[in-house]
């Protein structure tokens, strides 16, 4: 791309870009802290893909996205996930007429554009795999007939990192439907201070004002995926995924072969599937726009390569014995690979 297509996409992209202010600050009325969740929310919004998210109760997850929801005037939509959930409550089910001798189809929670699906792991694997059709193409089975889900479309998973009891491990081609992974951390002590004064009220309302248009958030989907992304940043994308691969068959890049990446075929026992590619370059290209850039710099893929990774990866038990989490794996990847 010429240095001048460039500079008038730079341009584009600026203008284009002006409501992710706008919104952060509404939302920021009602949210204290808690950026990394709002960015990951904006970044899932305009990249078309989903987030789980991991952490203790009461880091204001709901909140977070119900305001997102209020402030775009979006539909949004809370799934509370139980052992007793059935399929038919996520997505909806044939309800028979006796006096037409019809049935017609009920339409379940996840036809909204923002879904909360609240702590996914506690329902079987036949409930969470009933979202699968709804989180990769977008719509819908029931009965034999085929509805569309409404566009944008997101989905926030949440699951507590404490309780083990009662809950069920996520089916893994669940778990690579998701863009995104974040774990979730306490407030600092100021930004509780802050939460305590505004919240400590028992007639406290959360109602955002509709700053955003759904046509903008569509609007910026389409820049999105002009942004630029340079062969080398396409190459150190590729060089980062297949580090997490125990495979010899693949031919090593110069990056590669200058980092120290022995280590890692002992401890990763299977490495992020092609869908993480694909996941990454979006989501760097989303981040870029955040930042009102037409174009991929290497510290973009570096920011949101964690949370793209880490639920992508399974540790072998040698890796467990060490104490190393997916997220340490992969920025051991990420420190020991040359940045382009």
């Amino acid at each position: 791309m010429e240095r001048a297509d460039i500079q008038e996409l730079q341009n584009q992209i600026k203008a284009s870009s002006s409501f992710v202010q706008t919104v952060k600050i509404e939302i920021g009325r009602f949210i204290v802290g808690q950026e990394l969740l709002i960015n990951r929310l904006l970044v899932g919004l305009i990249a078309n893909g989903h987030i789980l998210v991991e952490g203790v109760p009461g880091l204001a997850k709901t909140m977070a996205i119900n305001i997102l929801s209020q402030a775009i005037g979006l539909e949004f939509s809370r799934i509370q996930f139980t052992p007793d959930l059935l399929p038919a409550d996520v997505v909806g089910t044939t309800i028979y007429n006796p006096k037409e001798h019809t049935f017609s189809v009920k339409q379940g929670p996840v036809f909204a554009n923002l879904i909360l699906a609240d702590e996914i792991n506690r329902a079987p694997a036949k409930v969470q795999s009933a979202l699968l059709e709804a989180m990769q193409e977008r719509q819908v089975t029931i009965g034999g007939e085929t509805l569309q889900i409404p566009s944008p479309f997101l989905v926030m998973a949440t699951q507590n990192p404490m309780e083990q009891e009662g809950t069920y491990p996520l089916p893994e081609a669940q778990v690579d439907r998701f863009m995104l992974k974040i774990l979730l951390d306490y407030p600092s002590r100021d930004e509780e201070r802050v939460i305590l004064e505004r919240m400590a009220h028992p007639d406290v309302k959360n109602e955002a004002t509709s700053v955003v248009s759904i046509d903008e958030i569509m609007t910026a989907r389409k820049w999105v995926d002009k942004i630029y992304l340079d062969e080398k940043i396409t190459d150190y994308i590729l060089d980062i995924v297949f580090a997490t691969r125990n495979d010899k068959r693949h031919q090593l890049s110069s990056r590669q072969k200058e980092a120290k990446l022995d280590e890692f075929s002992n401890l990763i026992q299977y490495g992020a599937s092609p869908r993480a590619t694909v996941s990454l370059a979006i989501a760097a290209k989303a981040v870029a726009f955040l930042e009102g850039r037409a174009y991929v710099v290497p510290q973009d893929v570096k920011d949101i390569a964690p949370d793209v990774l880490r639920h992508r990866i399974v540790p072998t038990y040698e890796a467990e014995a060490e104490d190393l989490t997916t997220s340490d794996l992969v920025k051991k990847i990420l420190d020991e690979l040359r940045t382009p």
